[in-house]
This record gives C-alpha cells, sequence and structure tokens, in this order.
C-alpha cells in the first residue's frame, strides 16, 4: 500500500474524547484471543477513557502525540518519561533517563499506509528531544506483528512482564531501543 498523508502533532486536551474513541476501537486488536470481552472492557474504562486521557494530557511525564488524516485522529502513541515502576523493568532496562513508549496504536483501516512508521518516529524524536538515552516498551508475548514492527525500528527483547487486562494476567515481552 502507498504512503497516506498524515500528520503527527502533540495532542491537546480538546482531543481527549477523540483519543479514546481511537484507543477503545484500536486497543482489542492487540489483545490475545484468550482476552474476554469484559476485560478489555474494563481495561478501556480504566485506562483508556477520554477522562484518562484528559490526565494523560496534564501529566508533565507524558506526551501524547496523535495522528491524523483528512483532520481525524487515526492513531496514537503515549511516551511517559516516569521512572519504570515495575520491578520486572526496573530490572533489566538500566539506560537511563529512559522514555517508555506505553502506547502506540492505529485505525485499523490505516495500516500499511506508513502511519505506524511515521507515529514511531515522532515518538523517537520526542524521546530524543526530551534527552532520553532510550526507548523501552512492553508487548504481548502473542503478537507477532507488533513485535515486528518495533523490531524494524530497532528494538530488541531485553526481559519480560506481566500485563493486567481487566482481571486476567497477560505477559509481554519488554523491549528497548538505545540511542
Amino acid at each position: 500500500m502507498s504512503n497516506e498523508a498524515v500528520i503527527v502533532d502533540r495532542a491537546k486536551p480538546d482531543d481527549a474524547n477523540e483519543l479514546g474513541d481511537v484507543a477503545a476501537a484500536t486497543f482489542p486488536m492487540a489483545c490475545p484471543p484468550e482476552s474476554t470481552p469484559e476485560d478489555i472492557a474494563a481495561f478501556i474504562a480504566e485506562v483508556l477513557s477520554p477522562n484518562r486521557f484528559q490526565d494523560y494530557l496534564a501529566d508533565p511525564a507524558r506526551t501524547v502525540l496523535k495522528a491524523l488524516a483528512d483532520e481525524k485522529i487515526i492513531g496514537y502513541a503515549l511516551l511517559n518519561t516516569a521512572e519504570p515502576a515495575d520491578p520486572d523493568v526496573a530490572k533489566v532496562i538500566e539506560l537511563r533517563p529512559i522514555t517508555e513508549l506505553s502506547k502506540m496504536y492505529v485505525l485499523a483501516g490505516h495500516h500499511g499506509n506508513g502511519v505506524s512508521a511515521a507515529l514511531m518516529q515522532a515518538a523517537l524524536d520526542s524521546a530524543r528531544e526530551d534527552g532520553s538515552a532510550g526507548v523501552w516498551l512492553g508487548v504481548n508475548q502473542k503478537n507477532a506483528r507488533a513485535q515486528r514492527f518495533y523490531g524494524k525500528h530497532g528494538f530488541q527483547i531485553v526481559g519480560t512482564k506481566t500485563f493486567m487486562v481487566g482481571s486476567q494476567q497477560h505477559h509481554d515481552y519488554v523491549m528497548q531501543l538505545e540511542f
């Protein structure tokens, strides 16, 4: 597929509702098949609601980037510069300062069009500009497509961690990119 015209920019507080809608549409695509609709819905309500995006946008340790096509948000990335709170992550991520690529999702109809690559480049540029030595992320161990994408961008598996979606525990790879 050809690249579509996409603009990546920093999200603003008035984007929170649209970001929440995109998050609700995209998060289920990254969940393992055994994830229940109830657990997915609970995670979206707790972590990806418009109110939560308002919180993220107001937090000086976080950066929310939005990908736009035809003036509509079609994807987003959430960066976090806080120290890794998960002890499994903290012991395998030795770079400091470090930025977490906490979330990065693109609506299904825009996969394969360069949107994810544009978002990734903007996220990495943002982390570099903020003085980070690298970026880390967690990706579900069953999400081979995402793992390939992150690998193409230079991320390498450095450890594992668990991740809760509602009441279900999932297993993630911790991946890191050193600048």
